[in-house]
């Protein structure tokens, strides 16, 4: 029997990562090869034309699996019935602006959204955050959705997640689908704490440790660190443009493996509602290693954490809460 088509909402649809995304989801990379799919569209009224150009070309490209399209400057009609909702758009930080500036700008725009996204999105829609500061962003919609469950509303660490893997998959020249189980813990930003420590690379007599094969703590305490904290930079110095292709692909990912679950004995890295696990502090969105089932993800349990790694998880906890108190005195 022929599945509903989900509707899925993409905030910032006519900008870099937004245009990425929307054929990635027209052509199934996000829930599927036989989930059929309504995109909904939005943007600012200044952006309208080119958001009206993306539509065109999405009926252009006559994805099978796309079975309509909205694309609205209205918030309402852009959260009417959706079932998914990925939030690119936010006020991006521009040179001499202080970070109360932007939050402020972005208390505003998320207020909207959570607003129009509580009262006119489907039941049990699934919220990801991918604007930054995306951890605070979406603690911000999560408090002006309050009917939506705190489960439901998660912000994009896949990025720096899938950077990790790539690094590690580079550094000892194996296919990037046999490492599995780094961990992004914390925020969304340089204090972030990629962790190799559980990681594992599929060799021919079964699973290594990454530590053991790298065999470079230094390498590994360090700069493989530095590197993945400081991908996004380096790729805006390169481009000159931030990364999009990679953003909209792990955002993908995300909600993909949170729909149709993660493989047995593989987690994933999630920005999820703080729960006090690891003494993270409830009530902060922070990144944590979980597993999905059944559209419900869990934070794994049980990890040990060292030393090096405690001080890591603390610091990138404590730049989260400063950006909540940051953005709670914003709220009015």
């Amino acid at each position: 029997m022929a599945k509903d088509p989900v509707r899925v909402l993409v905030t910032g649809a006519a900008g870099q990562i937004g245009y990425a995304l929307v054929p990635m989801i027209a052509r199934g990379v996000m829930l599927g090869p036989d989930q059929h799919v309504i995109l909904h569209m939005l943007d600012i009224a200044p952006a309208a034309e080119a958001l009206n150009g993306v539509k065109m070309e999405l009926v252009d490209a006559a994805f099978p699996l796309l079975k309509g399209v909205v694309a609205t400057t209205d918030v309402v009609e852009a959260c009417t019935g959706v079932n998914i909702a990925v939030m690119v758009g936010g006020f991006p930080r521009k040179e001499g602006m202080e970070r109360k500036d932007v939050m402020t700008k972005n208390v505003s725009i998320y207020k909207s959204q959570a607003s129009a996204l509580e009262k006119h999105a489907a039941a049990n829609c699934k919220v990801l955050v991918v604007a930054n500061p995306a951890n605070t962003n979406a603690l911000i919609l999560k408090e002006y959705a309050p009917s939506i469950p705190e489960k439901n509303i998660t912000c994009l660490t896949r990025l720096d997640h899938n950077r990790a893997l790539g690094q590690i998959s580079e550094r000892l020249n194996v296919e990037v689908s046999d490492v599995k189980n780094v961990i992004i813990w914390g925020n969304h930003s340089s204090s972030q704490y990629p962790d190799v420590n559980h990681a594992t690379v599929k060799v021919s007599s079964g699973e290594k440790p990454v530590r053991e094969l790298v065999a470079d703590d230094a390498w590994l305490n360090a700069e493989f660190i530095t590197t993945v904290q400081q991908r996004g930079a380096a790729i805006i110095k390169a481009r000159k443009l931030s990364s999009a292709l990679s953003a909209a692909s792990s955002a993908c990912d995300h909600i993909r493996d949170w729909v149709l679950g993660t493989p047995e004995g593989t987690w994933v890295s999630m920005g999820v509602y703080s729960d006090g696990s690891y003494n993270v502090p409830a009530g902060l969105i922070y990144s944590f290693p979980v597993t999905t089932r059944n559209g419900e993800w869990e934070i794994v349990q049980g990890l040990s954490i060292d030393e090096f790694s405690r001080k890591k998880l603390d610091l990138t906890a404590e730049e989260l809460s400063e950006e909540k108190a940051l953005a709670y005195s914003c709220l009015s």
